[in-house]
């Protein structure tokens, strides 16, 4: 095998990162750390380079599932597990640095977890993101998976989940696979029935997030919902 500890001391990304510090090495040398040991006649940077190739870019690392990550060569099962493990951490750090604030004063934390979380999927994802009255997060959970239109997004399943965690408000959630950020009608008429809805529950819709793999798009802020008093 092609050990990182065979290539030059100049390239060799541990010896760069202790020297450096870790934030000087790049997406391939950070990748090449993590898979450690290269495949016959290739270097574990080679290797990094062909993920980030195949995923094209480190944003697209996330979308790649596990079968995918073993298909390439020299990536057996476990070293998919620890890459993935890698991604997963960084999620939860993101999304436990969320949970503690006002994330309608400041949402850049709710965004950056939620990019993470549903930006890079190939399916259509639809979340509700219960708030307690000090508008931090109680939980986030996906309800429905697939092609979303008005009539397969139930707002008696969504108002469920926000009265069975106490929740005082909500902000809906899904994510546009094809990466553009512009709703659609069924978007907005979506957004139109799970509000009125919720006004009769006395639960708030602050917002409803659309999410891609580069941004991020606020109904309420685009002036696509009435009535609400807070918003991103």
């Amino acid at each position: 095998m092609a050990k990182i500890n065979e290539l030059p001391g100049s390239e060799r990304p541990r010896e760069k990162g202790l020297r450096e510090g870790i934030g000087k090495l790049a997406n391939r040398e950070l990748l090449a750390l993590l898979l450690r040991t290269g495949r016959p006649g290739k270097s574990a940077l080679e290797i990094a380079d062909e993920v980030l190739m195949k995923a094209g870019g480190i944003q697209g690392l996330g979308r790649m599932d596990h079968q995918e990550l073993c298909r390439i060569q020299g990536i057996s099962d476990i070293k998919a597990l620890e890459l993935e493990a890698g991604l997963e951490l960084a999620r939860r750090i993101i999304r436990e640095q969320a949970d503690g604030r006002n994330i309608v004063k400041e949402p850049e934390q709710l965004v950056s977890w939620l990019q993470m979380t549903l930006g890079s999927q190939r399916q259509e994802h639809f979340m509700v993101v219960c708030l307690d009255t000090s508008l931090h997060i109680l939980t986030s959970r996906v309800l429905f998976v697939g092609t979303l239109d008005a009539s397969m997004v139930s707002p008696r399943e969504i108002l469920r989940e926000a009265l069975m965690q106490s929740a005082a408000a909500i902000i809906l959630v899904h994510n546009h696979p094809s990466g553009s950020l512009q709703p659609s009608f069924a978007d907005i008429r979506m957004t139109e029935k799970i509000t009125a809805a919720a006004e009769v529950m006395d639960v708030r819709v602050l917002d409803h997030l659309i999410i891609s793999r580069d941004g991020c798009l606020s109904m309420k802020r685009e002036g696509m919902m009435k009535n609400m008093t807070s918003s991103f």
